[in-house]
């Protein structure tokens, strides 16, 4: 492979998954800037956390070698060949985390913001709008509210995260993730801000948003029902407090291993090498293992940065160009260069 770049276009099928039409460019290891230093153990541990979940024979094949050797780097380097796919649209790479929510299983007090459970009509189509929905009152009475929150702004950016913890009121927890959503695409609450010239660009994160709702009342809340999407939820309390929530293939993501990807482009389950660029640079190893409303494209993926406050902090100022290039079964890579 050393020395060997190509770029293919053609539209693929990678384990099920389509891939979208545009370029596929087959790099070199020694391309991926960072590439020695990184835990490459750390990497594949968390590949195997999901790739047993893959059908496809080339997947499942690397597994079980995975699960057997004794050098991860080599591993990679021997099986995978790092491509670069690309859509003609900018890399954006952005951040996410599972926030810890105070609330409570009844509605009372301040507890006012419901969390609600996918009801059967809403199936995948379009339906009632997240303004629709609030205004309404189409959910009210039928018992689909799983706890109640004491936040409007803590309610929306569940929705955003799609996954989080609520502290109850008598010291226990619940877990809950993503179930499914009213079938609107999802528009940034932050992007509408800053065209209303309210905010600027370089001053758009959780905590400024969460500021200027609680600032403006009525007018903030409503702010909030730009975004037409409306997320529904499940308990997942089963999965254990050590462990993250859980991503689209259904298993715990890690902190910094994890990202969400859009899967018309690249496979779920794949390692993708990031290379993020800004304040805090990133160059490590992390495995596709979720999907997000806002991420489309194929150079657009959502780091995973754990639980809690500090890393919602931290994932809230994430916005930043760079490259992510998707490490795909070495004997499927080849099969993509001869397709020219």
């Amino acid at each position: 492979m050393r020395g060997w770049m190509r770029a293919i276009c053609v539209a693929a099928a990678f384990g099920g998954t389509a891939a979208g039409a545009g370029s596929h460019t087959i790099l070199d290891y020694a391309d991926l800037s960072g590439w020695d230093a990184d835990d490459h153990r750390a990497a594949l541990d968390v590949f195997l956390s999901t790739c047993r979940d893959m059908d496809d024979p080339d997947w499942t094949t690397l597994c079980r070698i995975g699960a057997e050797t004794e050098d991860p780097r080599r591993f990679f380097e021997i099986h995978f060949a790092p491509t670069l796919v690309e859509d003609g649209t900018p890399t954006l790479f952005t951040g996410y985390f599972e926030p810890e929510l105070d609330g409570a299983r009844h509605r009372g007090g301040p507890y006012q913001y419901p969390i609600h459970a996918l009801p059967e009509e809403a199936d995948g189509d379009e339906w009632l709008t997240r303004a629709e929905i609030e205004k309404s009152g189409a959910l009210d009475g039928r018992g689909l509210e799983i706890a109640w929150l004491d936040d409007p702004v803590d309610a929306y950016f569940l929705h955003v995260q799609g996954s989080g913890r609520v502290r109850l009121q008598d010291g226990t927890a619940i877990r809950v993730g993503y179930a499914g959503k009213n079938g609107h695409s999802y528009r940034s609450i932050g992007k509408e801000l800053v065209r209303r010239g309210i905010l600027g660009e370089h001053e758009v994160s959780i905590d400024r948003i969460r500021d200027w709702v609680a600032e403006n009342g009525a007018e903030g809340r409503e702010i909030l029902r730009h975004n037409p999407s409306y997320v529904f939820f499940r308990e997942v309390s089963h999965v254990p407090a050590d462990r993250g929530p859980l991503g689209a293939m259904n298993r715990s993501l890690t902190g910094l291993r994890s990202v969400a990807v859009d899967p018309a482009h690249v496979p779920l389950g794949a390692p993708v090498w990031v290379e993020k660029a800004g304040r805090a640079p990133i160059r490590a190893l992390m495995v596709a293992q979720d999907t997000g409303a806002a991420v489309e494209g194929a150079q657009r993926a959502d780091i995973f940065f754990g639980t809690g406050e500090a890393a919602g902090r931290t994932a809230g100022t994430i916005r930043d160009g760079g490259r992510m290039v998707v490490l795909l079964p070495i004997q499927r890579a080849y099969a993509l260069a001869e397709a020219l």
